[in-house]
């Protein structure tokens, strides 16, 4: 009977040994943790440089570029402000380029549509400024000047040429008012210059076959700062040069 049980015992013990190199199936097995891959500090710090650096570098070059398109249209040779796009649009791009150029010597300033004679700027352009402001240099000293606007018009000659070709006079019975907001300045300049009956000459003709000094000396008795009236100024002598190149932009503009 001993060696029954001892047998017995002996064969329950290869069992479980057996059982246990029965191998675990795959589904119960555990799951082995994959190690992240992490960056060294040193590398990651030159990658947040490198992009840093690139965007500051794509930022600054946006800057630089618009700074550069902003001065080429306010500083085109040095501080021409009054040479800014019309307001009018449309019309021959060669009369449209002597306006800018006439008001690069007449009313060189960051608002020219508004400027008075002296430098002062006013709000109200509803209506011709006509305030008389006394001359304090040149041939005229100790007179007054009324000049207003971007193409420095007096009170007298606004209303005269207003009536001949504002586009949009408002009228009230009797009485008639010529709105001076910018692009009734553009409008009744650039008509006026376009009347080949007032200049006795074609004007716009003459710009295209290169007459410029001759146009400038036609115009000088009006405008005397367009280098031969009496009162020539620092940018009389640039004004060939100035048309010149708002010309070039007019060109282009009108296609």
């Amino acid at each position: 009977m001993w060696l029954n049980l001892l047998a017995r015992k002996g064969e329950e013990c290869r069992m479980g040994r057996v059982r246990s190199r029965q191998p675990i199936p795959s589904g119960s097995s555990p799951r082995r943790k994959i190690p992240s891959q992490k960056l060294p500090p040193l590398a990651l710090r030159r990658l947040l440089a490198g992009s840093t650096a690139a965007f500051a570098l794509m930022f600054f070059l946006l800057i630089w570029s618009s700074f550069q398109e902003r001065q080429r249209q306010l500083d085109l040779t040095r501080g021409l402000y009054g040479t800014i796009p019309l307001v009018m649009k449309g019309g021959d791009p060669y009369i449209r380029a002597l306006m800018r150029t006439i008001s690069a010597s007449e009313s060189n300033v960051l608002e020219p549509y508004a400027v008075i004679y002296g430098g002062e700027q006013v709000g109200d352009l509803s209506h011709h400024p006509e305030r008389c402001v006394t001359i304090v240099t040149g041939p005229n000293k100790g007179n007054c000047s009324t000049a207003a606007g971007r193409y420095q018009m007096l009170n007298r000659t606004w209303i005269k040429k207003a009536r001949r070709y504002h586009p949009k006079p408002s009228r009230f019975l009797l009485w008639t008012s010529y709105s001076f907001e910018p692009e009734y300045q553009d409008a009744v300049v650039y008509g006026w210059l376009s009347d080949r009956q007032v200049w006795g000459s074609d004007i716009s003709k003459q710009l295209r076959q290169g007459k410029l000094k001759e146009v400038l000396r036609l115009l000088s008795s009006t405008w005397t700062s367009l280098g031969y009236g009496i009162e020539t100024n620092s940018m009389s002598k640039k004004l060939p040069k100035i048309y010149q190149q708002m010309l070039q932009e007019e060109l282009r503009a009108s296609g």
